[in-house]
């Protein structure tokens, strides 16, 4: 091992096999890869494995997987985007960063931090990592549920309180450097600042759109174009005082109004995980386990304080709008980490000689066990709604004007069929139950699907299938079958298969006409039959059977032509 950890490239590699054989770990857990990332951060340092030699090499990834890291973070904040903030988003944000901020200071005081570290820690404490959020939503397919959507408006108000975070972190840098008296030096360095915005400005109004549309000809070098900008905002903006982070943040912004945008960040998100290991190493190397043992206390303090704290602050602003109990309850979990931005805002403290290293050691601590424990609160998110229901009725208003029905209700003459799900397949049967003289009624937890089902001149409602509190609010008496379509990907996170739970929920809320649900897998339909399932539909096989019938020249009826819809039932011009 010593003869491999001689050169710089043998320390690397060594590196990335315990980041492999860590990130494996990880998986088996179901842990994101930050938590991975940390561990690899600790073990490699000299507290650990003692890997690190080549510090000079680590750190200049580590910096410029920041500076991506915040290009990533500037090319989301597009202005349309901000505009678009509803006030659920603006005020839960906000208050939860007010909240976070003021009792994470008062609760560091208390344990004795002393005030600009407790400030610090604050305002730390006040970040949750987006890229833990999207992969969970994304993975339970609840990004386009509105405690989804709404947990997106948190991560864009978060990502402006970053970026004055991270301006007046600056600020302050440039203070301590002037010594605190010289108003020059500050004067210089915010004249430096108004000419990079100034630049951003015109090169947003005249360059951006034409430059990227001629590189995304050749995507590869699109990206190496993106990766270039990154980097050299982020050099201009540490030579004038400003940072690197805020060069990266600018860089960001200047492409954030493209049409490639989402592009760029894709293909860059990979590289940005990357580099994003080292700044962890790096971190890890600054670190001596030993005197971790004093913070364990506080951390344990601030982990309850983030994970309880967090999603009762979302819950209870969200009550106070008019929401349910519910929605601000799935929401209010998505807040109940601390993110990267967390420790790299801690670190620029260290940097700056405002705190000590046993502060970034204590958020790091905070960090490893909010994360790993709100991965579990959030895929299990409906389970743990369920144990905490009971004690959850103060949050919830006794009219909830807020849940997007858009004032549409059923009419005396009740639906013959409900269909939950509303994509592709659901609203293919809609149409086709509609054209055969059936009245269906469709139900989605998204609300752009149920507008879309709408503008078809389908009956839709908002709700969500596995609330047992909106079921028996549905017209299940004079309903002869329930359909659901809802898709269940294999190979994201465990959590609840929505279809069983509807079949279980839907029994006891009354109904007693016939269930029919998806499958596309053999043994999934052998299992849904068992656990109640009139008929299990199989859309690859019908599909199959029927493809068949038409090639064969078997007898059957001309097919209807219906209006054409993409992947999510939205209908093709």
């Amino acid at each position: 091992m010593e003869m491999i950890l001689q050169s710089t490239f043998g320390e690397v590699a060594v590196l990335l096999v315990l980041a492999a054989v860590v990130g494996f770990i990880g998986v088996l857990l179901r842990q994101p890869l930050i938590v991975g990332f940390i561990a690899v951060g600790l073990l490699a340092g000299p507290s650990g494995l003692d890997v690190v030699r080549s510090n000079d090499q680590i750190e200049l990834l580590s910096k410029l997987g920041i500076a991506i890291l915040l290009f990533l973070v500037g090319i989301k904040l597009d202005v349309k985007l901000i505009r678009s903030l509803g006030p659920v988003a603006l005020m839960t944000g906000l208050g939860q960063v007010a909240f976070t901020s003021v009792f994470g200071y008062l609760i560091g005081l208390a344990l004795g931090l002393g005030h600009v570290t407790s400030i610090y820690v604050a305002v730390a404490l006040t970040f949750s990592s987006t890229i833990i959020i999207v992969k969970l939503l994304s993975d339970k397919r609840e990004i386009d549920a509105l405690h989804g959507q709404i947990a997106l408006g948190f991560l864009i108000v978060q990502d402006l309180v970053v970026v004055l975070a991270m301006i007046v972190l600056s600020a302050i840098g440039i203070g301590a450097g002037s010594g605190g008296g010289a108003a020059g030096p500050i004067l210089s360095v915010a004249a430096a600042g108004v000419g990079m915005v100034a630049l951003v400005v015109v090169w947003v109004r005249f360059l951006a759109d034409p430059i990227t549309e001629r590189l995304a000809r050749a995507p590869e070098l699109l990206v190496i174009f993106a990766i270039a900008q990154a980097a050299i905002f982020a050099a201009i903006g540490d030579f004038v005082g400003l940072g690197k982070e805020v060069g990266g943040l600018l860089a960001g912004i200047s492409l954030a109004s493209t049409p490639y945008r989402e592009a760029i960040a894709a293909r860059l998100a990979p590289l940005r995980d990357f580099l994003l290991l080292f700044f962890f190493i790096a971190l890890g190397a600054t670190l001596d386990l030993s005197l971790l043992g004093d913070a364990i206390g506080p951390a344990i303090v601030f982990s309850l304080f983030v994970l309880i704290g967090n999603p009762l602050i979302v819950l209870a602003i969200m009550g106070a709008m008019g929401y349910r109990k519910r929605t601000g309850f799935l929401a209010g979990l998505t807040v109940a980490q601390i993110s990267e931005f967390s420790l790299i805002f801690i670190a620029m403290g260290v940097a700056l000689g405002h705190v000590q290293d046993e502060a970034l050691g204590l958020v790091t601590l905070v960090g490893l066990v909010t994360i790993a424990t709100s991965t579990y609160m959030i895929t299990y998110s409906h389970t743990l709604y369920a144990l905490c229901k009971p004690v959850l009725g103060v949050f919830e208003r006794r009219n909830t004007p807020r849940e997007p029905n858009d004032g549409q209700e059923h009419d005396a003459s009740r639906p013959e069929v409900l269909v939950f799900g509303l994509g592709r397949f659901g609203t293919a049967i809609g149409l086709r139950l509609k054209a055969r003289g059936t009245r269906v009624l469709g139900i989605d937890f998204n609300p752009l699907a149920v507008r879309r089902w709408r503008d078809l001149e389908l009956e839709a409602e908002y709700g969500d299938a596995t609330d047992p509190e909106f079921l028996p609010t549905l017209p299940l008496s004079g309903a002869r079958w329930l359909v659901c379509t809802v898709p269940i990907h294999p190979g994201g996170l465990s959590h609840e298969d929505t279809r069983k739970t509807l079949m279980q929920l839907s029994r006891d809320a009354g109904f007693r006409g016939h269930i029919a649900v998806t499958s596309h897998t053999r043994g999934d339909t052998l299992d849904l039959r068992a656990g109640g399932a009139d008929v299990v539909l199989e859309p690859f096989q019908d599909a199959a059977d029927r493809a068949v019938e038409l090639l064969t020249g078997a007898p059957g009826k001309p097919r209807t032509e219906f209006p054409p819809i993409d992947s999510e039932g939205k209908p093709l011009d």
